[in-house]
């Protein structure tokens, strides 16, 4: 575990510094991944196409810093934007935390290192592609992103 200790059993969301907040994020890239909803029965659908900021491979931001004014309909996730975002992954630490759950096993915090996130197979690695490359969304539509991933633990 990293010097962060379990920060995230202590503390509320809201209380968390800086820091421990963006700690959260294991790196799946699942939230960065392309999202379709009904306009007549609010149904969320998911896609296998990355924001073309989303490096496939190491399933990180390539222009975290200024993502928001390169795409603006990018979400920067708050405590209080947790309450009306209804599409993290159900693996996501911060639903799971929003929703009193702990995180899993394969959480780069309690594992030590990011590898058990693509072990566990929550990572995006390899079944994702760019919208650069993509076409018409509605032709990639499936459904692993709102899927658990495997809670059992993958070791590093």
């Amino acid at each position: 575990m990293s010097d962060l200790k379990a920060f995230w059993r202590e503390k509320p969301l809201s209380a968390m510094t800086r820091r421990e907040w963006e700690s959260l994020c294991d790196g799946c890239g699942r939230c960065c991944l392309h999202k379709l909803r009904d306009d007549d029965t609010d149904e969320i659908s998911f896609t296998n196409v990355a924001c073309r900021l989303l490096d496939l491979k190491t399933c990180q931001c390539s222009d975290y810093a200024n993502r928001r004014a390169r795409v603006p309909d990018c979400v920067q996730l708050t405590p209080a934007k947790l309450k009306t975002v209804d599409w993290l992954p159900p693996s996501c630490a911060y639903r799971l935390l929003s929703e009193g759950k702990d995180l899993f096993p394969w959480h780069p915090l309690i594992s030590g290192t990011p590898d058990t996130v693509r072990k566990a197979g929550a990572a995006i690695n390899g079944r994702a592609l760019s919208e650069r490359d993509a076409g018409p969304l509605e032709h990639h539509i499936v459904e692993w992103p709102g899927l658990p991933a495997r809670a059992k633990a993958a070791r590093p």
